[in-house]
């Protein structure tokens, strides 16, 4: 495997860790095989032109978080999956809590699993998150300098992208840097990296990135940019200002997650949102809904017409998106209501399960999958 640290910002003083031989991590990937049973779906009808994102010009690819828990003990789930999507993202197993609980012990096992499963089945992988101000490990917090957090950054990111180098080819490196409500255009979500490093972790994030795998596509992710209140609007101000002074520095961000974590409450703002994107795609960077789901915690509590008022949003959003540029995908935060983080933090007053995802638990299509669908054929046709 080749060594990035010569391109490496020189910031990680700590010995070099063990190189694995590439060959042989490529080749244990290859090794489960998961049978799978397509029917009609998304992915049946590009089966040519699975796993990687589409170039302009091309039909966008459909995909969702997944978790590996689920993915090895839930048959029809796992099921499910290869028979809908063309991308999987590892919902939590790439975060940094999971990937190095203790200081300088890396854990790839859950990551390494749903990449097996993803190569086995056809799949891609979009890996995230490499740089974010949630889901550190509790040691994190005793990083007291500048010096020592950019060692961290440096190193954590740079073990976890060579590791998959060639193998993940698109990566969001920062995500949610936007506070959700910015006073200035230069305002950024508080964080470790912003007390300890200031506004240059996210350059720092994406060229230690782009060092360890120059071919792998780089996004910055965030979300609540859609809506008409005064919170969104100074959202996208911040998040565009941030993209053009990346852009102006020659930082190698190569586009924007859209998250589309929808709340079924609040009202998309169709023109400024269509200003947003139609800015950000004048920069030069790919824009892919990263995160989409439906929070319908406010809608009534018959499925019928919930699941209608569900596709209802996903349409509202994905006509505001297309309407400007074809996104190079469209990524559900999790396939099945099953597995979803939503009752988390948004769990119905009634006690209904929440129903924010394509397919229900039972693993059939819903409105809201069908909405997708019709998006993602449409294009390049």
């Amino acid at each position: 495997m080749p060594d990035c640290a010569d391109n490496l910002p020189r910031t990680d003083r700590r010995p070099a860790v063990m190189r694995q031989n590439r060959r042989a991590f490529l080749q244990a990937l290859g090794t489960m095989v998961v049978a799978s049973s397509c029917g009609p779906s998304i992915r049946a009808a590009y089966s040519g032109e699975l796993g990687r994102e589409c170039p302009n010009g091309a039909h966008p690819v459909f995909g969702a978080a997944v978790r590996s828990d689920a993915l090895r003990n839930d048959a029809p789930y796992r099921q499910a999956v290869t028979k809908f999507c063309q991308v999987v993202v590892p919902e939590g197993e790439l975060k940094w809590a999971t990937v190095q609980p203790k200081r300088g012990q890396f854990s790839f096992s859950d990551a390494d699993s749903i990449v097996q499963f993803a190569r086995s089945n056809g799949l891609n992988v979009r890996g995230h998150t490499l740089a974010w101000y949630a889901a550190l490990p509790p040691w994190t917090a005793a990083i007291g300098s500048r010096a020592e957090a950019e060692a961290e950054l440096v190193g954590h990111i740079r073990q976890t992208v060579t590791r998959y180098a060639g193998v993940i080819p698109s990566w969001d490196v920062v995500n949610e840097p936007i506070p959700d409500r910015p006073t200035s255009v230069r305002d950024l979500r508080e964080s470790l990296w912003t007390k300890q490093i200031g506004p240059d972790y996210i350059p720092l994030a994406f060229k230690t990135a782009h060092a360890c795998d120059p071919s792998a596509r780089l996004f910055i992710n965030d979300y609540d940019i859609e809506y008409e209140d005064a919170r969104s609007r100074a959202k996208r101000d911040a998040f565009l200002a941030l993209l053009r002074r990346l852009k102006d520095d020659n930082v190698p961000v190569h586009g924007v997650g859209v998250q589309a974590h929808l709340a079924g409450s609040r009202a998309i703002d169709r023109a400024r949102l269509g200003d947003f994107l139609r800015a950000v795609h004048g920069l030069g960077l790919d824009i892919m809904i990263t995160e989409l789901d439906v929070i319908d915690n406010q809608f009534p509590g018959d499925e019928a017409l919930r699941d209608k008022l569900v596709a209802e949003k996903t349409q509202e959003l994905l006509d505001c998106v297309f309407d400007i540029v074809q996104p190079t995908g469209i990524v559900t935060w999790g396939l099945s209501d099953k597995y979803t983080w939503v009752p988390i933090y948004y769990k119905r007053q009634d006690g209904l399960p929440n129903r924010p995802l394509p397919l229900d638990r039972d693993m059939q299509v819903k409105p809201m999958y069908s909405v997708v669908s019709e998006f993602i054929t449409r294009c390049g046709a």
